[in-house]
Formats: structure tokens, C-alpha cells, sequence
């Protein structure tokens, strides 16, 4: 009896064990959160508006940018902070984070808001 249940015991328990070690082997996954503008947030034209975020980098991320539409931001290395949102004109503006690897090629992570502009 002592052996069957020692048996039932570590079919459970070697299987967790495992989960556990694989989980802990593997590399972080990316993640970005844009805080501050909310999305759909209404914004005032000729303003400018902090983005606060973090970001957690991947296997192969470097660095991340950006995006206001089609415009561009320098790369950010900061993974927690503020960046200052150029002034906007009025209408719906979309707002990303992409993530890139050194030579700025897109990773794939990455995460948008729209804010509306008055």
C-alpha cells in the first residue's frame, strides 16, 4: 500500500517538477504596456503628451520605437519610463510600440493605442 501510493505520489509530482524546470529555462517573453495615454483617450491639439510605459525584451530584441502613424521615434533602451509625444494635429492618431532587434528590424512584439485629437 505504502509503495502504491509513493507511486501515485511521484507520477504527480515528477511531471510538476518538470513543468517547473522547463518554465524556468525558458527565455522571458516580451511584452509591452503602454500606461499612460489610455486608449481612445482625448487629447488636445498643439499639446504635447508624456506616453509612460514598460517593456519587457525578448530573445532577439534590442531596443524599441515609436510610432505616431507613420513617424518614427529614435530607439528607446529605457524599459520603464516617459516618453513626450510630439503635438498632434486634430483627428485619430495611431500610437505603437514596436520592438526591433540592433539592426531596427521588427521583432514582431508590439502594441497600439488610438487617441483622439481635438
Amino acid at each position: 500500500m505504502k509503495i502504491h501510493r509513493l507511486a501515485i505520489a511521484l507520477s504527480i509530482l515528477v511531471p510538476a517538477l518538470a513543468l517547473s524546470v522547463s518554465a524556468e529555462n525558458k527565455p522571458n517573453a516580451a511584452s509591452i504596456q503602454i500606461l499612460k495615454p489610455s486608449d481612445q483617450a482625448q487629447l488636445d491639439a498643439g499639446e504635447s503628451y508624456p506616453l509612460d510605459y514598460q517593456v519587457t525584451l525578448g530573445t532577439g530584441d534590442d531596443h524599441f520605437h515609436v510610432w505616431v502613424d507613420e513617424e518614427r521615434s529614435p530607439g528607446i533602451h529605457d524599459l520603464k519610463g516617459t516618453y513626450m509625444l510630439p503635438k498632434m494635429t486634430p483627428g485619430v492618431h495611431t500610437i505603437t510600440l514596436k520592438l526591433v532587434d540592433k539592426g531596427h528590424v521588427p521583432t514582431g512584439p508590439q502594441k497600439s493605442i488610438q487617441v483622439k485629437v481635438k
